[in-house]
C-alpha cells in the first residue's frame, strides 16, 4: 500500500461526535404536527410514588420546580426534577 492510500484510508474514517446533536426544530410550513412536550409532574407532600430504581415510596418534601424528597423505606433520597423516572400512583 502506497502513502496515497494510507492517507485516503486514513481520512475516511469517522470520528464520534463531541457535542450531543441539538433537537430539531419545527418549520411552520411543515404539514406534520409539531412535537408535543410532556407536562411537568407535579408532586405534594404525602404522595405515594414509585421510581424505576428505588421502589415504592412517599413523599415527604417539596423544592418546587427543583426537587422532591422521598423515603423509600430504607432510604431517604432526593429526586430533582424533571422526575423522569418517578411517577405518581
Amino acid at each position: 500500500m502506497d502513502s496515497r492510500s494510507a492517507n485516503a484510508t486514513r481520512r475516511r474514517i469517522l470520528r464520534p461526535m463531541t457535542k450531543p446533536a441539538a433537537p430539531k426544530r419545527h418549520l411552520p410550513t411543515s404539514p406534520f404536527k409539531a412535537p408535543v412536550a410532556p407536562a411537568p409532574k407535579h408532586f405534594a407532600v404525602g404522595d405515594q410514588v414509585t421510581h424505576d430504581m428505588y421502589g415504592l415510596g412517599r413523599v415527604i418534601g417539596m423544592e418546587e420546580g427543583i426537587a422532591a424528597l422521598v423515603d423509600f423505606g430504607s432510604a431517604h433520597m432526593r429526586i430533582p426534577s424533571p422526575y423522569a423516572k418517578m411517577t405518581k400512583l
